[in-house]
């Protein structure tokens, strides 16, 4: 796995289906560096937000415990928040994992053209679209409202 900025991630998905498959492209273990933690936050980009099957949620969670440690022994990989707004996460989000405004539209369930309003700002992002979207991307849905 390569070190990348965050900027310039494309999520694919998962890039195996098995544990071990997993394992195999990223062992589970502590972070001893910024190396370590910048592959582990990639591979939790290839996961978070995709349909998982048991093995990789398995995988997920215990290549998550190890990246929250690390964040908390490493105050400089916490990042600040307070001045994006819901549609930034949102917009990022849907840039990080390869998604359109139609995308978007099929993931809230609603008509074709809401999804790209929302992402212009012609909408707002309502309370349902931000606990479909927190499911989704696995995040507290209120970030989708500030």
């Amino acid at each position: 796995m390569t070190t990348h900025t965050q900027n310039n991630l494309q999520y694919q998905g998962p890039p195996a289906e098995t544990y071990d498959g997993l394992v195999s492209s990223l062992p589970p273990r502590p972070l001893h560096d910024e190396t370590d933690y910048d592959n582990a936050v990639e591979m939790l980009g290839n996961l978070i937000g995709f349909d998982l099957n048991a093995d990789q949620e398995d995988y997920l969670v215990a290549l998550s415990t190890f990246v929250e440690k690390y964040e908390d022994e490493h105050p400089e990989t916490q990042w600040n928040l307070d001045h994006l707004t819901g549609l930034d996460m949102l917009r990022s989000l849907l840039k990080d994992h390869g998604m359109s405004g139609a995308d978007l539209s099929r993931l809230l369930g609603v008509s074709r053209a809401m999804g790209p309003m929302l992402l212009r700002g012609e909408r707002a992002i309502t309370a349902s679209h931000a606990r479909v979207l927190g499911k989704h991307f696995a995040l507290d849905p209120g970030a989708f409202i500030r």
